[in-house]
């Protein structure tokens, strides 16, 4: 355990404990307040190089399974264990992928999208790169049994690492609230799951209570150690933009857990001298589930030093709790109205002078099809990207010259029930629907042609 380089902090400037990286009772809230916590690290104890570039050495030792992972190529920026504990089934293999074709599609000019595809991932979303790093601490911590609350993603990435590091894995799933091409995963994997009668919100509820009651290790967002590997998918976009920063970092939202890693990152790169500027960010919610949007842009909800305003959010759940609400939306990954990292997104926001959108699911469908005919199958979460950027440029809050990075989280067949629905239903105007055609040669030959 590196106990003098890391440790872990609370969130809550009037409260500020610190507690070393052993800690993982309660669910990792703070036990003295309850908040977040975020890993920290004494950086001058850190031997970190002097250019970001210097990481890209690394590939010529690719021989090395740290060094072939694209989270582990990146370990001193999160150095919270020793090599001995750090896990890797070769995560982190993703494109950084040029775009002309959807950029068209979303006004910017060509040369100026990019689209991160983290589909690329073992078990096929950017889970894996939290998943690695939170399966090491829970390594280093001698976890035996994990668990996790699930719309899909999460349970699948959990319940392969924890296969491949021999620990008792545990899903917790909302009643019909999860796309099967994500359940297959966990069941294939062999976790054991439960079907909770709620939402996703209801699991994450019940999963604190569990893992804090039964010492279980949890491996949802809450875990600071799993943002920690998240925050390698920036370093991956700086790496593959020739060690050059875009403009902006577009990104679903969802839980919020990638929003506030990708702050951490950029505002550690900042403070350590390895960025001179720090893009923004967009973060872009299903309209039905845009607790971000509702807080940020109509309850002006902000980071205020870390003294949020716990008000704001109290009465606004407070109100969801009364109306029975329940979060809807084609993209199931983001169908969280509940988000537990909420205030260290806030920070993000603050760090990454950052905007909050929602789009409807008809623009994520159709987004998701104009991603899928030009190149990359992405999950219906990835694709509120793209929906938001094309949102974004039409209010000119993004210039059409500037580089914009697309975070498009999950590949194609996380969810293909809603990709074969939009096509064959003709639900857009991106529907490719099959062609019937009589048993006959010569028509057959006519529908071709």
């Amino acid at each position: 355990m590196n106990a003098d380089v890391a440790y872990q902090q609370c969130i809550n400037p009037d409260c500020g404990a610190r507690f070393d990286c052993g800690f993982a009772a309660g669910g990792f809230k703070c036990p003295k307040c309850g908040e977040l916590m975020d890993t920290q690290y004494n950086w001058d104890k850190v031997k970190l190089p002097k250019k970001l570039s210097e990481f890209g050495q690394r590939w010529a030792n690719r021989n090395n399974p740290l060094d072939f992972s694209g989270v582990w190529r990146f370990r001193e920026l999160l150095n919270f264990c020793d090599d001995e504990y750090k896990v890797t089934i070769g995560e982190g293999q993703t494109v950084l992928q040029q775009n002309d074709a959807v950029a068209k599609y979303a006004d910017m000019k060509s040369g100026c999208l990019f689209l991160q595809y983290e589909g690329l991932n073992p078990s096929g979303s950017f889970k894996d790169n939290g998943m690695t790093a939170a399966f090491s601490h829970a390594k280093m911590i001698g976890a035996k049994s994990c668990v996790c609350a699930s719309t899909g993603n999460t349970s699948a990435s959990m319940a392969l690492y924890a296969h491949s590091c021999g620990l008792k894995s545990t899903v917790f799933i909302g009643s019909g609230r999860i796309a099967f091409g994500k359940l297959s995963q966990a069941m294939d994997y062999g976790s054991q799951t439960i079907q909770i009668a709620g939402d996703f919100d209801d699991c994450m509820r019940q999963v604190q209570d569990v893992s804090t009651k039964l010492g279980l290790y949890l491996l949802n967002s809450l875990n600071p150690f799993r943002l920690e590997g998240q925050k390698t998918i920036m370093y991956r976009i700086i790496e593959q933009m020739g060690w050059e920063m875009p403009d902006w970092i577009v990104v679903p939202g969802g839980n919020l857990g990638n929003s506030s890693a990708f702050g951490k990152a950029f505002s550690e790169l900042k403070q350590l001298g390895l960025i001179k500027r720090i893009p923004r960010m967009a973060i872009i919610n299903a309209a039905g589930a845009d607790t971000l949007t509702e807080l940020v842009n109509n309850k002006k909800l902000v980071w205020d030093n870390g003294k949020v305003n716990q008000k704001i959010i109290g009465d606004y759940y407070a109100d969801l709790t009364a109306r029975n609400f329940s979060p809807h939306t084609c993209a199931s990954a983001i169908e969280i109205s509940r988000p537990v990292n909420l205030k260290k997104c806030l920070r993000a926001i603050d760090v990454c002078n950052g905007v909050v959108r929602a789009v409807t699911d008809e623009q994520i469908v159709d987004a998701k099809a104009v991603i899928g005919k030009f190149g990359l199958g992405c999950e219906p979460a990835s694709a509120a990207t793209i929906a938001g950027l094309k949102i974004l440029r039409a209010e000119g809050e993004i210039s059409s010259d500037e580089r914009v990075a697309c975070v498009l989280t999950g590949h194609a067949l996380k969810d293909p029930n809603v990709t074969v629905n939009y096509h064959k239903e003709k639900q857009g105007e991106f529907s490719n629907p099959p062609i019937e055609a009589p048993n006959n040669l010569d028509e057959i030959i006519k529908l071709i042609s």
